[in-house]
């Protein structure tokens, strides 16, 4: 069953109608006609179970016939991640990152980061494909992008994955389920100055394994190991 995302809905929406571009997608591209049953998402657990009533292109009215809510997840999987100077890279992450389960993400401008400004609206749109992909009913929450130094002054712990020698712990060790971001630096690693700030701050600093990963590649790792870390 075709799925739609309208984050408008309440539980007390009896109809409504899709948005023009939703309409033309649903009766002109799907072909969906009247009383053919579509299924809405809300982004916040709602799955809501729907009628056309009217097979309007531009405006297609939905009847509500069933909603179900399901409970947000009791544990939390946030990223905060250094944009990639190739932006498909970092689609590609945040694509597969959300259909595996990371709940929040944050971009950060670190010292050596090649790419420093990302238009989010793209990313938005890959957050609700991969929701409904994954028929997830909760769409991860994205936050503005933000500068490693304010990002550091406004969480007080957290995991940090960088590639200097050191003492660096299992993600596995530290990991707790709330509160606790996981960053992930640029192509050129954080700066020295950035881990000793991080230090200062007590964050942990973790290995991520014996090689060497890309960006994107080591903040989906980091992903699963906090999935699995957080169902267990």
């Amino acid at each position: 069953m075709h799925l739609f995302y309208v984050p408008e809905l309440t539980p007390t929406t009896k109809s409504m109608y899709l948005s023009e571009d939703e309409s033309k997608h649903a009766c002109r591209v799907l072909r969906l006609k009247m009383n053919d049953e579509v299924r809405l998402l809300d982004g916040v657990g709602g799955l809501y179970h729907a009628r056309i009533e009217e097979d309007n292109p531009k405006k297609c009215l939905l009847q509500i016939i069933a909603v179900t809510h399901d409970t947000k997840p009791t544990h939390e999987v946030h990223i905060a991640i250094a944009p990639t100077k190739n932006m498909d890279r970092i689609e590609w992450f945040v694509e597969k990152a959300t259909e595996i389960g990371m709940t929040e993400l944050t971009l950060i401008i670190c010292e050596h980061s090649e790419r420093k400004i990302v238009k989010t609206e793209r990313l938005e749109k890959i957050l609700i494909s991969a929701m409904k992909q994954s028929k997830r009913t909760f769409i991860p929450k994205l936050n503005p992008i933000i500068t490693f130094s304010e990002f550091i002054k406004e969480h007080t712990q957290g995991a940090l994955a960088h590639c200097e020698e050191g003492d660096k712990k299992t993600l596995q060790s530290v990991y707790q389920v709330n509160n606790y971001p996981i960053l992930i630096g640029p192509e050129g690693d954080f700066s020295l100055k950035e881990i000793i700030i991080a230090k200062s701050k007590s964050f942990d600093f973790i290995t991520l394994g014996n090689t060497r990963l890309r960006t994107e590649t080591a903040g989906l790792y980091a992903c699963v190991q906090a999935k699995m870390l957080g169902d267990a």
